[in-house]
């Protein structure tokens, strides 16, 4: 597990943050004419389209609207081709509110994706699940009928920290107002967060064997919430879980409260969250008349330090330089200390006292006057070799 700082820093309270895919064609003009469409409206105030990275296929939207007409917003929709299919592409939403976000306030999703239905070009392409193949955010999720693909599911489902999972066991066959999905009766800015699975009344013992590895079970008729991956400081699956669910159409009111508790709690980002919230902050096109004022000022007291700071290091390097040149022409009018007479050639090495010796015993050694008479055969003193025993005898 890394531990990085990324990895420890918490979602702030001010953003609201979804991914999922889309599956249709054309997504970029899908969500160019909701925005056009929300802005004649009013609901709001202006949308762009600034260029993306180069040659990534990437299209990046923004759009900016007032919450209870005073608390403005700012979203950046990021659309990214996907790499397995010629047609459809992930999304990344993000937006960012001036004070803490509230549930009340309209979902970001609906003012970029269309929502009403097919009349408003809701071909419902838009709300799959970004990891997950077959789960929906607007719709009713039934688990697998096979254990281990019920289980694979909910635990992928759980990695993805995106998303809020809600897993729903139904005590008994819903009529048909119970079969809508409660998404629908959340709050605007939860509608879109959540995922809900549906466990059928004869798998109670299948899904809560399913969610053993995750550390919690499933009421029989109620529900629970999924910790996330990792989980969060002070998750306890006791308070995220419901006792009763009524599935008559009625409002989820505690299932609202566990939601709101679960999404309150100092969650870790998620992979991906880091980098959307950096460009949302840093590259953002979409300025207001004040804003851009304030924007330009800040780079003009930033060029000031900057050529401040240049000015001054100027000066230093000046200063240093006027300050070598003079201790080099102090050093060229130093007239040269005169040589000793017996001083040195370059060149010449001083031979040390042990080969002075060594010389002065070789010069002994082969001067004449210092040779001795080697010995002779007897050991008597002979001459320097030649034989003149008995010269002296020999008659002339």
């Amino acid at each position: 597990m890394s531990n990085s700082a990324a990895d420890h820093a918490t979602i702030p309270q001010t953003l609201w943050a979804a991914r999922g895919r889309h599956t249709g064609p054309a997504a970029e003009d899908v969500v160019r004419r909701t925005l056009g469409r929300h802005k004649e409206s009013g609901d709001i105030d202006d949308f762009a389209e600034p260029p993306g990275p180069e040659d990534t296929g990437h299209r990046v939207f923004e759009a900016r609207w007032r919450a209870d007409g005073t608390v403005t917003v700012r979203a950046r929709l990021t659309l990214v081709p996907r790499q397995d299919r010629p047609e459809g592409q992930e999304w990344t939403l993000v937006a960012e509110a001036e004070r803490p976000w509230d549930d009340a306030w309209p979902s970001p999703a609906t003012l970029f994706w269309p929502e009403a239905g097919p009349a408003e070009g809701d071909d419902g392409t838009w709300d799959h699940h970004p990891t997950v193949a077959g789960l929906r955010f607007r719709q009713v999720n039934a688990l697998p009928e096979d254990d281990k693909e019920m289980r694979r599911r909910l635990r992928d489902a759980a990695r993805e920290a995106w998303c809020v999972n809600l897993v729903v066991h139904e005590a008994m066959t819903p009529d048909e107002r119970g079969r809508l999905p409660l998404t629908g009766l959340l709050p605007p800015g939860l509608r879109h967060r959540v995922v809900e699975h549906r466990a059928a009344p004869q798998q109670l013992r299948a899904v809560n064997w399913a969610l053993k590895d995750l550390g919690v079970e499933v009421p029989r008729g109620g529900a629970v919430l999924l910790p996330p991956d990792p989980a969060a400081d002070g998750y306890d699956g006791r308070e995220h879980s419901v006792r009763t669910v009524f599935l008559d159409g009625s409002e989820p009111t505690r299932i609202i409260t566990a939601l709101r508790h679960f999404t309150a709690l100092p969650r870790p980002r998620p992979k991906g969250v880091e980098e959307a919230l950096a460009d949302l902050r840093e590259n953002w096109t979409l300025l207001t008349l004040q804003e851009d004022l304030a924007r330009q000022r800040q780079l003009v007291a930033m060029y000031a330090e900057a050529l401040e700071a240049m000015t001054k290091s100027r000066d230093l390097y000046r200063e240093a330089s006027e300050q070598a040149h003079q201790a080099l022409a102090a050093y060229r009018d130093t007239p040269a200390p005169a040589l000793p007479h017996q001083q040195q050639r370059p060149g010449t090495r001083t031979p040390t006292a042990l080969q002075q010796l060594t010389r002065s015993l070789e010069r002994l050694r082969f001067t004449p006057k210092g040779a001795r008479p080697a010995p002779g055969p007897d050991g008597s003193p002979g001459t320097d070799g030649t034989d003149t025993t008995g010269t002296q005898d020999r008659p002339a």
